[in-house]
């Protein structure tokens, strides 16, 4: 088998060194990005493997490393979590076949593989399913599935809440090129709360950024919006310099509340403990225990918007001092706390689309609208493209795609139907 791999690694060099990606046509690049992502995933499956089984010989001792991820991380360039993760992910493939067959063939990234393969194991009737989502969907929309399907094998979800709670941490550090960085870690019920505090700051400083045509990263915002929270003087001025690119703090308009939105069956609330089959959880951070949620309700310090349902249908928003239009709003992003095209992991400057234009209805009813990013906002109104009929996170085609609903529709559907 080792002159095997010596063969492909030599076969490969050698197509490597007379490779020009100036001669490839457009199908052709594309056919060459996903055979080597292919290649380069299987081969860092087989790395992994051959690392788990150098670790079981324990030789990684004589070299002078503390573990065995410490040995794969140096032997591969990648941190030592990185490798830690791969040690980990393979020794469970053992047991996971679904995924351990799909990961050989090359389907899925070594991240991927982990975040499966973690869940899978907690929840082994999950396996197939998670390995089809991650198949189609993006590495964060798949890390959201598998942080669910954790959390829904969780038979104690108060445990787990204190188990987070005892684990939490804030730390700090400054890499080798001068940068200041930061890691919180903390419960979900906070990370709610605490990105919804941000999130006027943000979008404050992003519109007036718009306004001077000054262009960088929502993330960027997102840094200049924590400094501005926690280092702001009683002058009301940011201690960030001029990371905030210029903005007149003097004219700073009075912050609006923020926004938490939980999902929870009624059942489970008055109970206080979710069954099988019940939903408790924030949109966008995924399944807590009802106790989390009592205690939002009970600090007052965010927004909150409550989303009531029995099972699957939606029987009820609430949502305190709003107009009935807000409820709209509010159940839209619960059901779309990302783009609403599969693949999509934008989460800020979404936009409410009509899925039949408002001009043809005059109607603004909740089952026709969606959430889409603007970019995907730009390519149904200019060029055609559409989400596949349905609900929730789905497929966004071409205006020539079978899939697409002007396809399907027939005409005497009403507009909209599924």
């Amino acid at each position: 088998m080792c002159d095997t791999l010596s063969e492909l690694r030599h076969g490969l060099s050698r197509y490597a060194s007379g490779f020009d990606a100036a001669v490839l046509s457009a199908d052709q690049a594309r056919s060459a990005i996903e055979a080597a992502t292919a290649i380069e995933r299987m081969a860092a499956l087989i790395n992994a493997k051959a690392a788990a089984r150098l670790a079981e010989t324990r030789t990684w001792k004589a070299t002078g490393q503390r573990s065995a991820a410490h040995d794969l991380a140096q032997a591969t360039g990648s941190s030592v979590s990185h490798a830690a993760a791969a040690l980990t992910a393979v020794k469970r493939l053992d047991n996971l076949p679904v995924l351990d067959a799909a990961a050989r063939a090359g389907e899925l990234s070594g991240e991927q593989t982990a975040a499966i393969a973690e869940a899978a194991t907690a929840d082994p009737s999950a396996e197939a399913r998670l390995v089809a989502t991650g198949r189609r969907s993006s590495l964060a929309e798949l890390r959201q599935e598998c942080a669910r399907t954790k959390a829904t094998a969780c038979v104690d979800l108060e445990a787990r809440r204190r188990r987070i709670h005892d684990g939490r941490q804030l730390r700090d550090w400054t890499d080798a090129d001068g940068v200041w960085h930061l890691h919180l870690r903390h419960g979900p019920e906070v990370g709610a709360q605490f990105m919804a505090a941000l999130a006027p700051i943000r979008n404050r400083l992003f519109n007036a950024a718009r306004s001077q045509r000054r262009r960088e990263p929502v993330a960027a915002y997102a840094a200049d919006a924590l400094v501005e929270a926690v280092c702001e003087r009683a002058d009301g001025e940011a201690g960030g310099g001029e990371a905030g690119g210029g903005e007149d703090k003097r004219a700073r308009p009075r912050r609006t509340a923020a926004k938490v939105i939980v999902r929870i069956d009624l059942p489970a609330l008055l109970r206080g403990y979710p069954v099988e089959g019940e939903t408790t959880e924030i949109a966008g951070y995924g399944p807590v225990a009802v106790s989390a949620v009592r205690d939002l309700i009970d600090t007052g310090d965010a927004f909150l918007a409550a989303v009531v349902t029995a099972g699957e249908a939606v029987v009820g928003v609430a949502h305190l001092g709003r107009r009935p239009r807000a409820a709209q709003q509010t159940a839209l992003e619960w059901l779309y706390p990302t783009c609403a095209a599969q693949g999509c992991t934008a989460t800020t400057r979404l936009e409410n689309d009509h899925r039949v234009d408002w001009a043809q209805t005059h109607l603004t009813v909740f089952d026709l609208l969606d959430r889409l990013c603007t970019h995907h906002h730009d390519l149904k109104t200019r060029e055609g493209w559409a989400l596949v009929d349905g609900g929730g996170k789905r497929g966004f085609v071409s205006p020539d795609d079978p899939a697409h609903p002007r396809h399907r529709r027939r005409s005497h559907d009403p507009p909209g139907a599924a």
